[in-house]
C-alpha cells in the first residue's frame, strides 16, 4: 500500500517551487490525541512536505528522477493540524545537483504557519528504481489535474 500525503498540486515552477495540499479527515488512522484534541503527528507533517518536494523533483526532471530524504537542517513546529484542516505545503528548491537537492519552506493551515523547514537534503535517483514510472506519471496527472 502506498502512503500518499498529497491530495493536490496547486502550482509549480520547475526547478524552483511547488505548492501542494493535503485535506485531512478524521477517518484517517494516523491521529494522535493530545487531551481531547486530535492532531496530526508532527513527523507526518514533515513527511507531507518532503513528498511535495519529491513531486517537485519529479516534475522538474521530466519524470526521470525521484527524491528520498537524506537529512534535515532544521524544523520548527509552530502549530497543529487537526481533522478537516487543509494542510498547505510551500516548498522551494534551493539547490540541485546530479545526486542531491536541497529544499526549504513551510506548512500552513488557514494561512498560519504550522511548520517551517530549512535545508532538507534529498538524494536523487532514477525514478524507475523507486516505482513504476508509468504509475508515478499517472499519479502526477491525478494530482495536478493537468499533467506536466
Amino acid at each position: 500500500m502506498r502512503f500518499y500525503l498529497i491530495d493536490q498540486i496547486e502550482t509549480w515552477e520547475a526547478k524552483r517551487s511547488i505548492k501542494a495540499r493535503k485535506i485531512t479527515s478524521s477517518q484517517e488512522e494516523y491521529w494522535d490525541s493530545i487531551g481531547s484534541k486530535l492532531v496530526m503527528p508532527e513527523p507526518l507533517i514533515l513527511e507531507a512536505f518532503c513528498q511535495a518536494g519529491a513531486w517537485l523533483i519529479f516534475i522538474s526532471t521530466a519524470s526521470h528522477q525521484r527524491a528520498a530524504l537524506l537529512s534535515i537542517g532544521s524544523v520548527e513546529f509552530q502549530g497543529s493540524v487537526q481533522p478537516s484542516d487543509v494542510l498547505e505545503l510551500e516548498v522551494n528548491l534551493t539547490a540541485m545537483g546530479d545526486e542531491v537537492a536541497a529544499i526549504s519552506g513551510r506548512a500552513l493551515v488557514a494561512q498560519q504557519t504550522v511548520m517551517e523547514v530549512k535545508e532538507v537534503l534529498l538524494a536523487l535517483t532514477e525514478a524507475s528504481q523507486l516505482e513504476d514510472p508509468q504509475e508515478t506519471t499517472r499519479m502526477q496527472h491525478l494530482l495536478t489535474r493537468r499533467g506536466a
